[in-house]
C-alpha cells in the first residue's frame, strides 16, 4: 500500500527546530550561558503559548466550556499563533473529530491505536486524511467568531510575527539576540509542541482509567504538570464539556484556575461543569469493574462478587438519595422558600443522608482496598 505524501513543511519545521533546541541550545549554554532574565522570559512565553492552547484552543473554542470576552479571545488567538499549532479553526475541527471518533484508526486524526509515533507527531508528517484540511463543517459555530476567522485568514503572517518578532524584540532590548532566538524562539517552540503532543500520545497509553475504559485516554498527574492541567485526560474524554480537567482542589490544573480567575474579572462567563453525582457514579462503576476482575482470580469468586455488588448497590442508593435531597435543598435556598433552611426538616434529612453516605463510602473503600 502506497504511503500518503510527506508534508515537507511540517517535517522541516519539526526537524530543524528540534535539532537547534537539542544541539545549539546546550552548546550555547555551555560556552556562553543564559542569564536569569532570558530564562524567565522564555518560561513566560512557554506558559503563554501553553495556556493559549489549553484555555483557548481547547476548552474555549473546541469544547465551548465557557464564554470569553473579546479581549481574552484576542490574547489567546495571538498565543495560539505563537505556539505554531495551526489556526483555531483547523485545530478545533481536528479535535472535535478526535473526540467523536476516538481510537477509530480511519477517522480519528491522531488515533492512539496507530502507535505512539503516529499519535504524537507522525499524523502531521504525511497527508493521512487530506480531506480534513479544508472541511470545516463541524466548526460552523466558530466561523461566527470574528477573532477566529481573523486569525485563520492571517495565520501565516501572525505566526511569523509572533515567532520571530517576539524573540527578536526581546533580544534587541536585552542585548543578546542570539540567546533570545535560541531560548525564546527554538527551545520554547519545541517544548510547546511536544508537551501538547504528549496529550495525544502519552495521555492515551500511560496513566489510570479512572472513569471509563471505553477509550484509551488516561489520567496522569505528571502529564498534567507538563501541560497546564490537560493530563487528566480520562476525565476529559468522558466529561468533555466541563471547563475543568482536574476536578479535585489538589489536582494541578492551572488552566482551570485561569478560567475561574478571569470570571472574577468579568472576562469569562457561563463556566460549565458536570454533575457531581454523575462523576462519582462513573468513578464507582470503574472501581466495581476493576474489583470484579480481581475477584475472578480468588477462591469463592461468586460469593465475593455478590457481596461486592451488594455493597455497590447500597452505595449507589445512598448516593442517589443524598444528591436528590441536596438538589432540593439548594433549590429551596435559591428560591428562599424556607425562612430558616438551616433549622428546617429538610436540612436535618440532608445531614442524616450525608452521614450515611460517608459511612457507606468508608465501607466501600475498605472492601475494594483489600483487592489492591
Amino acid at each position: 500500500m502506497k504511503k500518503p505524501a510527506i508534508i515537507w513543511l511540517n517535517v522541516s519545521i519539526f526537524l530543524v527546530t528540534f535539532l537547534v533546541a537539542a544541539i545549539a541550545v546546550p552548546y550555547r549554554a555551555f560556552t556562553t550561558g543564559f542569564d536569569n532574565t532570558e530564562i524567565i522570559f522564555a518560561l513566560m512565553c512557554f506558559i503563554y503559548c501553553g495556556m493559549s492552547i489549553t484555555a483557548g484552543y481547547h476548552r474555549l473554542w473546541s469544547h465551548k466550556t465557557y464564554q470569553a470576552h473579546w479581549s481574552l479571545r484576542f490574547i489567546f488567538a495571538l498565543g495560539g499563533a505563537f505556539a505554531l499549532q495551526n489556526s483555531i479553526l483547523h485545530w478545533s475541527s481536528d479535535h472535535r473529530i478526535h473526540h467523536k471518533h476516538v481510537d477509530n484508526n480511519d477517522k480519528d486524526p491522531y488515533s492512539a491505536k496507530m502507535g505512539f509515533w503516529y499519535s504524537h507527531i507522525g499524523w502531521m508528517c504525511r497527508e493521512y486524511q487530506a480531506q480534513r484540511y479544508h472541511d470545516y463543517k463541524n466548526v460552523r459555530d466558530l466561523q461566527k467568531d470574528p477573532i477566529v476567522m481573523w486569525q485563520h485568514k492571517h495565520y501565516l503572517l501572525l505566526t511569523i510575527a509572533m515567532n520571530f518578532g517576539i524573540p527578536i524584540a526581546f533580544g534587541l532590548w536585552h542585548g543578546n539576540l542570539l540567546n533570545s532566538l535560541l531560548l525564546v524562539g527554538f527551545l520554547r517552540l519545541v517544548l510547546s509542541h511536544h508537551t501538547t503532543f504528549f496529550i495525544n500520545s502519552l495521555a492515551h497509553i500511560w496513566g489510570k482509567q479512572t472513569y471509563t475504559d471505553k477509550n484509551t485516554a488516561r489520567d496522569n498527574g505528571f502529564l498534567a504538570f507538563l501541560t497546564f492541567g490537560e493530563g487528566y485526560h480520562n476525565y476529559h474524554h468522558i466529561f468533555e464539556n466541563d471547563y475543568r480537567n482536574g476536578i479535585r482542589w489538589w489536582q494541578f490544573d492551572p488552566t482551570k484556575w485561569l478560567i475561574k480567575s478571569c470570571q472574577w474579572l468579568g472576562l469569562t462567563s457561563k463556566l460549565r461543569t458536570s454533575p457531581e453525582d454523575r462523576i462519582e457514579k462513573m468513578r464507582l462503576a470503574m472501581t466495581l469493574k476493576r474489583s470484579k476482575d480481581k475477584l475472578t482470580l480468588l477462591p469463592n469468586t461468586e460469593q465475593a462478587i455478590l457481596q461486592l455488588q451488594q455493597e455497590y448497590d447500597l452505595l449507589i442508593n445512598k448516593l442517589n438519595a443524598y444528591y436528590q435531597v441536596r438538589k432540593t435543598l439548594l433549590a429551596e435556598k435559591r428560591e428562599q422558600v424556607l425562612a430558616d433552611v438551616e433549622k428546617s426538616e429538610l436540612m436535618k434529612q440532608y445531614q442524616d443522608l450525608k452521614l450515611k453516605l460517608t459511612e457507606q463510602q468508608k465501607n466501600w473503600q475498605i472492601l475494594t482496598e483489600k483487592l489492591v
